[in-house]
């Protein structure tokens, strides 16, 4: 009964993903100018940091190879979190909350959480995500690190940690606009101030911001560990090796504790009075 029940959940969920995609290859020159420009995001912030980088030699001991399979980690992770978590990021949630259209999801006979995932389907994001890929690739491959089947185990155990954790923090600011109506700002600084910040080495932060984003919030377990640990260099604070293995364990985490404060917003939502 539960596999039926999820089984229909899942079909529901593509059906609205392709209402989407079919929505928005209506009109074709604005779909490819919007996946364009989305893809610009990246391509410009690595260019210019790869342009810069090699005029000082490194950074922190890293060379651009090494920072370029760190970014583009982070990068890959962060864009297919926000494929799949777009309808839950507060601008997007605040937005219908403030309309009063949210109320309307309440009420349709089909759960909410499939509801909000499938309401926020980009495909203009899918060029970005094959940039990040390219250049998660070329770090590979400028850094001597080998394909083998533990790397790419750690590699894809990093990219679910990731896809979790900046998903769990989409859900929370977007659960904090059931009080607030506007969505609140310092959240950013978790979720793309956070996804900027292990896109580098965390070692060139100071010792309080590398903890801070290490043990209150498991970010460094995401991909500078993992990172860490197929350079073969050892993890900071005497951490075992096993840690860095830790990423399918440390992003979950927060996303469940996301899914218990989402509960906890729609039964204590009332709606905006609009």
């Amino acid at each position: 009964m539960a596999l039926d029940s999820a089984g229909h959940h899942l079909r529901l969920y593509f059906l609205l993903l392709r209402a989407q995609a079919r929505s928005q290859g209506v009109y074709r020159a604005s779909f490819a100018l919007d996946a364009l420009a989305t893809a610009l995001v990246t391509a410009t912030e690595f260019a210019a940091f790869a342009l810069v980088l090699p005029r000082f030699g490194g950074l922190g001991g890293w060379t651009l190879g090494e920072v370029a399979l760190l970014y583009g980690l982070a990068e890959l992770g962060f864009v297919l979190m926000d494929l799949i978590f777009g309808g839950f990021d507060a601008p997007n949630l605040s937005a219908q909350v403030r309309s009063g259209s949210f109320s309307t999801l309440l009420l349709r006979p089909a759960p909410l959480p499939v509801q909000v995932l499938g309401s926020d389907f980009a495909l203009r994001r899918f060029p970005r995500a094959l940039l990040a890929a390219g250049i998660l690739g070329s770090g590979m491959a400028h850094s001597g690190v080998a394909w083998t089947a533990d790397g790419v185990a750690l590699l894809a155990g990093s990219l679910v940690g990731l896809i979790a954790f900046f998903g769990g923090l989409f859900v929370v600011g977007g659960t904090l606009t059931f009080w607030t109506v506007e969505s609140v700002e310092a959240m950013n600084v978790l979720t793309y101030g956070g996804r900027s910040l292990i896109s580098y080495p965390m070692d060139i932060y100071g010792e309080w911001l590398r903890r801070a984003f290490t043990y209150p919030l498991p970010a460094a377990f995401l991909s500078y560990f993992p990172v860490m640990h197929l350079l073969g260099r050892p993890l900071p604070d005497g951490l075992p090796d096993w840690a860095a293995y830790l990423a399918p364990v440390a992003g979950p985490l927060v996303l469940g504790a996301a899914a218990l404060l989402w509960r906890v917003g729609v039964r204590h939502y009332q709606g905006t009075g609009s």
